[in-house]
């Protein structure tokens, strides 16, 4: 990977993190809560960016830190563009699908999202299928044993009960958007080959 890459990859991690960690010191005012969302819209965005506490912050942090290397052919602004989109739909898909959910803070369902939406779009490379296939294989499992068994052993770990349903509708949100990106791209393919 050129150094140019890298260094972009790196700014793009830098700025998540600090942006998270600035929030995160003022996290009251920035989660997802469901009676203020109508008057307090940026919550529809923000309450994904804070966490229930810092060892909470550090591990999406680190498994955000991963992604851009992972899957280093997706840009930066793609990146930034489904950070921007799926934690709103997210937040919408709370309010109105999951009414119980009152409160809500984390980018693990952001997160699971981006993962997702990256390994469908590198399926669609023919010499990257058999990673992407591991990956949405692997993701797959995962959301499947939290909607059976329950979450594995995070809450522990962070303090507070993990919201598997934010991970479930995390892949869900991103597939839609990867595969209509999909969809997209092959037409324009089409009516321009």
């Amino acid at each position: 990977m050129p150094q140019s890459i890298i260094q972009s990859k790196f700014f793009l991690i830098v700025v998540c993190a600090f942006i998270s960690a600035v929030l995160q010191i003022f996290q009251p005012d920035f989660i997802y809560l469901k009676s203020k969302i109508w008057f307090e819209a940026w919550r529809l965005w923000t309450g994904h960016w804070v966490h229930v506490g810092w060892i909470h912050y550090l591990l999406n942090m680190l498994a955000f830190a991963c992604l851009p290397y992972i899957f280093p052919q997706i840009k930066n602004k793609t990146y930034f563009c489904l950070l921007m989109i799926i934690a709103p739909l997210l937040s919408l898909t709370f309010y109105f699908i999951y009414p119980e959910i009152q409160a809500y803070a984390g980018l693990s369902g952001v997160l699971h999202g981006l993962y997702i939406f990256a390994a469908i779009i590198y399926f669609d490379q023919k010499n990257e299928r058999k990673f992407a296939l591991l990956v949405i294989v692997l993701v797959v499992i995962k959301i499947a044993w939290e909607q059976k068994f329950g979450q594995l052993g995070t809450a522990k770990l962070i303090g507070s009960p993990v919201l598997v349903q934010a991970h479930l509708w995390g892949v869900i949100w991103a597939s839609i958007i990867a595969v209509s990106y999909l969809f997209y791209k092959h037409k324009q393919l089409k009516m321009n080959g």
